[in-house]
């Protein structure tokens, strides 16, 4: 388990890296047609929901791979898991199920990690 654990923290680093960077240093005219979202925020906000992505990416690997405030990753997993609830939310109220469904299969690795690290598979 502890070896799936550290492929999802890996993968889901990964993906909220790469997002991230792409929401915190992007115009949103070129997010716009793959992040259509963007348009029911102002820039600061977007750029702020990247910082976020960004952070909770670093806090799944950076303090378990350092031991230094290993506690950070199940708490940026958790944080990634609200990030995704409130993703949601908002492609729910804009009426984009896709879009939901692909914020819940990122929620569940996250809470599964949450779980994971704060419980049986802590560091």
């Amino acid at each position: 388990m502890n070896v799936f654990l550290w492929v999802a923290q890996a993968v889901l680093a990964a993906v909220f890296g790469l997002t991230g960077a792409m929401h915190a240093t992007q115009p949103k005219e070129k997010l716009r047609p793959m992040a259509p979202w963007v348009e029911d925020f102002t820039l600061p906000q977007v750029r702020l929901i990247g910082a976020v992505e960004l952070l909770g990416a670093l806090g799944l690997i950076l303090p378990a791979v350092t031991g230094i405030a290993s506690i950070l990753t199940p708490l940026a997993a958790t944080g990634l898991a609200v990030t995704m609830l409130g993703a949601a939310a908002t492609h729910a109220r804009r009426k984009e199920p896709t879009a939901v469904v692909v914020n819940m299969v990122l929620l569940a690795p996250a809470a599964l990690i949450a779980w994971g690290r704060f419980g049986p598979y802590a560091f």
